[in-house]
């Protein structure tokens, strides 16, 4: 059974500006998602990954986009789902080292309703995710489908 919505596509016009909280990344979540889903040495071994370009443990990219993903969701609080239709000029400038809490920063670029989908909404959203000295460590653009309030 689906709750009552909490937020819908009409609360995120253009221009709306929303900060997640932030979420701690450990040494061994980067080590636990690595092993299952990228495994490379310098997200897998602290030792060994100081010999590496990345100089030492960090986390997978996809584990700087699944911890995002979480925190867009639970900010955007949306119960009714956000369906991603296209992430674009995804990038993961710096990297997210064990200790660091991240977080993200949305931007609604641009907000109009389905032609294709009654009931929904399109959202052009920038996502960036900061640690906790401001650096940007992942960003994009995407497109995001929305129920709009009543659907």
């Amino acid at each position: 059974m689906i709750q009552a919505m909490s937020r819908a596509f009409e609360d995120f016009p253009g221009g709306t500006r929303l900060i997640s909280s932030t979420h701690r990344v450990t040494a061994d979540a980067i080590m636990e998602f690595a092993r299952a889903f990228d495994p490379q040495i310098f997200h897998l071994d602290p030792k060994s990954a100081e010999q590496t370009l990345l100089g030492g443990l960090a986390a997978s990219g996809w584990h700087t986009a699944a911890v995002s993903m979480r925190l867009f969701v639970d900010t955007m609080d949306v119960a009714g789902g956000i369906i991603g239709m296209g992430v674009d000029e995804l990038k993961w400038p710096n990297a997210v080292r064990p200790g660091d809490d991240v977080r993200v920063e949305i931007e609604i670029l641009e907000a109009r309703r389905s032609k294709s989908r009654p009931g929904y909404g399109i959202i052009r959203i920038r996502n960036v995710t900061k640690n906790q000295r401001d650096e940007m460590v992942q960003s994009f653009m995407a497109n995001a489908l929305l129920p709009t309030r009543g659907s």
